[in-house]
């Protein structure tokens, strides 16, 4: 049985970082059926495919204590998306950072600071010694909240997910890059 109780995991300045809970798919459908939210995504997505991806997101959550999960905004308690960590299909032994909001949300830094929080959660508690994050060359701003975020070009790849091929830039960060240098003294 799948919790939708809201379980709050981190928060930011901003966001709150949780579970979802039941209100928040019809949400979550608009923005994954969205062509724009979804172009470097594969395309836009039914409300049953969006409403079955948030599940996987509980149960990895539940499993793991990880996933691709509800983001927040603390003043309002709008529902912006969703971002997280979890293992990404093409690459089973990583785990990938990872960000979806809906268009309105844009251009605000939300990617960018749930996203730290994901990084450092993943890093400090979960004690993963390297993330990615995975995207189509061409978008740009994805790209952007990476560089942001620190992560690196790592490589690029011809991937395969569920049936489509697409052509991917993979950007990481380990541990040790995302604390800093050591202090040998």
């Amino acid at each position: 049985m799948v919790d939708w109780s809201g379980t709050r995991v981190l928060d930011t300045p901003r966001l709150v970082l949780r579970t979802f809970r039941r209100d928040d798919l019809p949400r979550y459908a608009s923005l994954n059926a969205h062509p724009e939210v979804t172009r470097f995504l594969g395309g836009p997505i039914d409300r049953e495919e969006s409403d079955a991806i948030a599940e996987w997101a509980q149960e990895l959550y539940a499993r793991e204590g990880i996933g691709l999960l509800a983001v927040e905004r603390r003043e309002d308690g709008a529902f912006l998306g969703m971002c997280g960590l979890h293992h990404f299909e093409p690459y089973p032994d990583e785990v990938e950072v990872g960000w979806r909001l809906a268009r309105a949300f844009w251009g605000n830094g939300y990617a960018t600071e749930a996203a730290r929080a994901w990084l450092e959660f993943g890093f400090s508690v979960k004690r993963f010694p390297r993330v990615i994050s995975v995207t189509e060359p061409e978008n740009r701003r994805s790209l952007a909240v990476m560089r942001r975020l620190g992560l690196a070009f790592d490589h690029e790849a011809d991937l395969e997910l569920d049936g489509d091929r697409f052509h991917a830039v993979v950007y990481s960060i380990t541990a040790d890059g995302w604390r800093g240098p050591v202090d040998p003294g």
